[in-house]
């Protein structure tokens, strides 16, 4: 009789623990997938090159060399 209870609890104790990682498995998934994330432009390489420019990443004379060959690839 005891093994018979033991059993139970231990299945209990499973179902809980699947519908824990379930759980986490939807929400870690919703956040992957938020609208936010989705509908969020992407940089293109000229803002990337001004917004190093303007956080002090790169000089004048590096963000002018870099712009140049940026109009040359595009054209």
């Amino acid at each position: 009789m005891l093994h018979d209870y033991g059993y139970m609890v231990g299945m209990h104790a499973y179902w809980w623990v699947f519908w824990i990682v379930v759980v986490i498995a939807v929400v870690l998934w919703g956040r992957g997938n938020s609208p936010a994330r989705r509908d969020r432009p992407r940089e293109t390489p000229h803002e990337m090159l001004r917004r190093r420019l303007a956080n002090g990443d790169i000089s004048v004379e590096e963000y002018e060399k870099r712009k140049v060959i940026l109009d040359r690839d595009t054209q």
